[in-house]
C-alpha cells in the first residue's frame, strides 16, 4: 500500500504555463473577432476569469505578456484598453546584439542590407531639395573611402539614416536606429571572418549623384553596388561553412 510520502514522490507541480498560453492565445483570437480597436475597453480581471474559467493569477498573467507585447495598456478611470503596439519598442527590448546567437545576428545583418535595397523606390520617389541638400552635407564631411573600408558606424548612422527619414516611413527609420548596432556587432565579434573577392562600390556620394541626376532604377542599382562587399562576405561565409 502507498503511504502519502509515496504518493508525494509521484505527484509533479503542475504546468500551468500551457494554461496562460492559451489564455493570452485565446484573448487575441477575441480581440481580433471583435474587430476591437485602440482605445476600446477589455472586461476586467475578474470578469475574465469567471468567464474563462480560470484563476485571476492565470488571467493576470496573460495580462502582463499582453502589455508587454504593447497590445493593451491600463488607463485611469478606464481600465485596460487596446493599444496600437509601437513595433520598435517591443522589438529593441529582445533586440540586444550581445544577447543574440549567431545565426539570429547574422539574420539581422542580411536583413538590413535587404530593407535598404527594398526601400530605395520610396527613396527615390519622395526626395526633395531640401533632402539632397542636407546629403551633400553629410559626404562633404566624410573621408574617401576605399573600397576594403567596410562599415563606419557614425557615418553610417548619419547617412543611411537620413535615407530612412526621406523614404517616409516612421517604422522603418525607428527600425534602422535598432538594426545599425547588432550590424556592427557582427565586424566587432569577427563573425564574419571570410574575405570575398572586393568589388568596386558606390560611396556615399555616388548614391547622391544619383539621387541628383539618376532613375530609381540606378538608384536601387547603386544601393546594391554600395552594399556590395557586405554581401561578398557574407556569400563567402556560407560557402566556406558548406565546404
Amino acid at each position: 500500500m502507498m503511504d502519502n510520502q509515496d504518493l508525494r514522490l509521484e505527484l509533479k507541480a503542475i504546468d500551468t504555463s500551457s494554461l496562460v498560453d492559451k489564455v493570452e492565445m485565446r484573448l487575441i483570437e477575441v480581440f481580433i473577432y471583435k474587430e476591437l480597436k485602440p482605445g476600446d475597453a477589455i472586461p476586467k480581471e475578474t470578469e475574465l476569469a469567471t468567464v474563462m474559467g480560470v484563476s485571476r493569477t492565470v488571467i493576470r498573467e496573460s495580462l502582463n505578456r499582453l502589455k508587454t507585447m504593447g497590445l493593451i495598456e491600463t488607463k485611469k478611470h478606464r481600465g485596460t484598453i487596446i493599444k496600437s503596439p509601437d513595433l520598435s519598442a517591443v522589438l529593441g527590448k529582445s533586440l540586444i546584439p550581445r544577447i543574440l546567437d549567431n545565426q539570429t545576428l547574422m539574420d539581422v545583418f542580411e536583413m538590413r542590407l535587404a530593407l535598404e535595397i527594398g526601400m530605395a523606390d520610396f527613396i527615390f520617389a519622395r526626395k526633395t531639395d531640401s533632402d539632397i541638400s542636407e546629403l551633400e552635407k553629410i559626404v562633404e564631411i566624410e573621408p574617401d573611402h576605399s573600397d576594403n573600408i567596410l562599415f563606419d558606424v557614425d557615418h553610417e548612422l548619419r547617412f543611411h539614416g537620413k535615407l530612412y527619414q526621406m523614404a517616409g516611413n516612421n517604422t522603418l527609420e525607428e527600425f534602422q536606429n535598432l538594426l545599425l548596432p547588432a550590424f556592427q556587432h557582427v565586424y566587432n565579434i569577427g563573425l564574419i571572418k571570410v574575405k570575398g573577392k572586393r568589388k568596386r562600390y558606390k560611396s556615399h556620394k555616388d548614391l547622391v549623384t544619383i539621387l541628383k541626376k539618376g532613375t530609381p532604377d540606378e538608384f536601387r542599382e547603386g544601393m546594391r553596388r554600395h552594399l556590395e562587399n557586405h554581401f561578398a562576405r557574407i556569400l563567402a561565409s556560407h560557402r566556406t561553412q558548406a565546404e
